[in-house]
């Protein structure tokens, strides 16, 4: 995988970079990990300008998010509470737990979102509860650029003041995201586990 992101980021330069960091969105294993160093790598070596790399890989990575902010527009609040109803264990959340959840989330949607977007695998995944709450597209558009913009920087400045040196930002940052998708699995696990204790006594839908 790292050589072929190394040619599409040398062939392609910016829209690449672009197309990138979309596709990271929709398919998590291609790592933003590996796409900003080398495209701030890339930047500092001449071939690439570095606010253009940044420009580029953020509004890859929106467009990204606003595709699993449209998913979650489109199933809704009201479908995914009859989908709670019925196969609450597998969703891991039942009709009253998810009522309350979205609650939470309108109140703090815009710094989850801001705050979710600079965290791997989070970043991906938090779009679809911005869109089944019914955060307004605006609102939501800010808060996620805003957090990928951040996001984008830090990585591809990591990229740019490594030099020769980049693959150290992968270095570490990819057993932290390997971590993160491990933790979010057991804590899956654990949520159908202890799903009939945490609905006991809840109404039935």
């Amino acid at each position: 995988m790292f050589d072929w992101i190394v040619r599409m980021v040398e062939q392609t330069g910016y829209a690449g970079v672009a197309l990138l960091m979309f596709a990271e969105n929709l398919f998590p294993p291609v790592p933003s990990e590996l796409i900003l160093p080398l495209a701030g790598f890339t930047a500092a070596r001449g071939d690439l300008q570095f606010v253009p790399v940044v420009i580029a890989g953020t509004a890859g990575a929106v467009a990204g998010g606003l595709f699993w902010y449209l998913i979650g527009r489109w199933i809704g609040c009201d479908r995914l509470m009859r989908l709670a109803g019925r196969h609450g264990r597998w969703l891991t959340i039942g009709p009253d737990e998810l009522d309350r959840s979205m609650a939470h989330f309108r109140r703090h949607g815009g710094r989850a979102v801001l705050i979710g977007r600079m965290i791997p695998a989070v970043r991906t995944l938090i779009s679809i509860p911005a869109g089944v709450s019914g955060m307004p597209l605006v609102p939501f558009l800010l808060y996620t650029t805003a957090g990928t913009a951040i996001w984008t920087t830090l990585l591809a400045g990591a990229g740019y003041l490594l030099e020769d040196g980049y693959q150290q930002v992968s270095g570490w940052l990819n057993p932290l995201s390997n971590i993160v998708v491990a933790g979010m699995a057991l804590w899956y696990l654990y949520r159908v586990a202890t799903f009939g204790r945490r609905t006991a006594g809840q109404p039935a839908e």
